[in-house]
C-alpha cells in the first residue's frame, strides 16, 4: 500500500477559507533571525508575489509553507490545517496538494521528460495509461509535448523550467509555490515562464505564492491576463492590475508591505521607493 493511502485525510477548505495563513511566524538559524513576526494570508485563487532583497528569507518562507521548516514561534495553516504542528505522515498528504517550481528546475537527469513530469503519479502507483494521459496534458499546457521522450540534458534552460512547471501542475494542485521560476533565464525566456504562470492563474485559478528577484516579471504578472481564445497573455488596460494578484515585500526579516499593485507603486515608504527604482 502506498504512503498516500496510509496518510490521514486532510479536510477540504471552504471556498472562502484562506489557503495559507501565517500568524506571527518567527524563525532563525544558528541564533541568527531570518523571519520575524510574519503574518499574511493567501485566499482561494489569489496570487501573492513575494519580493525583497536577496537573503531576506523569501525561499525560507516557501519551505515553511510546505512544512519543510518549522517556525520557532507562531503558527502556519495550509488548507485549514496547522502545518507547523503536523506529523510527517499528514504532511505527505498535504504536499500531494501542493505543486512546487524551483529556480533550478530540479529535474532528474537520468529520467525522460515523461518520467520527470509523471514522477509523483508513479510514486502513487497510478496506471501507466493514466500517467501517459496526464503527462501529455501537462506538457501540452506548457507547449512541450514534443519533448516527452527527451532527457533534460537535451533541453534548453527555459524548456527545463517549463517541464518543471508541467511536473508541478500534473496533480492539479490547490496551491502552487514558485521559487524564483525565472532565475538565471534571459528576458525573453523569462517572459515565456511568466506567461505560463499567468495562464495557470487565469485558466485554473490556482492559489499561488511566487518568489522573484525580477521586478519586471512581477509587474508583468500583475498587469496582464491570459486570453484563452488567443492562447496568449495580453496587457490589461492602462492603470489596471489583476485583482487576484497582490504583493508581499520582506526586508530585514520583516514584512514591510502587504497589499495591491496600486498601493505598492504609490507607496511613500522610503525603502519601497528605493527598492522599486
Amino acid at each position: 500500500m502506498s504512503q498516500a493511502a496510509l496518510a490521514p485525510e486532510l479536510k477540504q477548505p471552504s471556498s472562502d477559507e484562506p489557503v495559507v495563513v501565517f500568524e506571527n511566524v518567527t524563525i532563525g538559524f544558528e541564533n541568527k533571525p531570518v523571519l520575524n513576526n510574519i503574518s499574511f494570508t493567501v485566499k482561494p485563487g489569489e496570487t501573492r508575489i513575494l519580493l525583497g532583497p536577496a537573503g531576506v528569507g523569501k525561499s525560507v518562507l516557501l519551505k515553511m509553507t510546505d512544512g519543510l521548516f518549522r517556525p520557532d514561534s507562531g503558527r502556519i495553516f495550509v488548507f485549514g490545517e496547522e502545518v507547523s504542528a503536523m506529523p510527517e505522515e499528514q504532511l505527505f498528504a498535504l504536499r500531494a496538494r501542493i505543486g512546487i517550481v524551483f529556480q533550478e528546475g530540479a529535474l532528474f537527469d537520468s529520467l525522460t521528460v515523461r518520467d520527470n513530469v509523471g514522477y509523483r503519479l508513479m510514486e502513487e502507483h497510478r496506471a501507466d495509461d493514466e500517467i501517459d494521459q496526464r503527462v501529455l496534458e501537462a506538457l501540452r499546457f506548457v507547449e512541450l509535448e514534443h519533448t516527452i521522450h527527451k532527457f533534460p540534458s537535451e533541453l534548453s534552460g527555459g524548456m527545463r523550467r517549463r517541464v518543471a512547471i508541467a511536473r508541478a501542475i500534473i496533480t492539479k494542485p490547490d496551491l502552487l509555490l514558485y521559487d524564483s521560476p525565472t532565475g538565471g533565464l534571459d528576458p525573453i525566456t523569462s517572459t515565456t515562464i511568466i506567461e505560463l504562470v499567468i495562464k495557470q492563474r487565469d485558466v485554473y485559478h490556482t492559489s499561488s505564492l511566487l518568489v522573484t528577484h525580477r521586478l519586471q516579471d512581477a509587474f508583468v504578472l500583475a498587469s496582464h491576463h491570459f486570453n484563452l481564445e488567443a492562447n496568449k497573455m495580453e496587457p490589461l488596460p492602462e492603470g489596471q492590475s489583476d485583482p487576484q494578484t497582490s504583493f508581499l515585500v520582506l526586508n530585514e526579516g520583516r514584512l514591510v508591505f502587504d497589499g495591491s499593485t496600486h498601493d505598492l507603486v504609490h507607496s511613500d515608504d522610503p525603502f519601497l521607493k528605493e527598492y522599486l527604482t
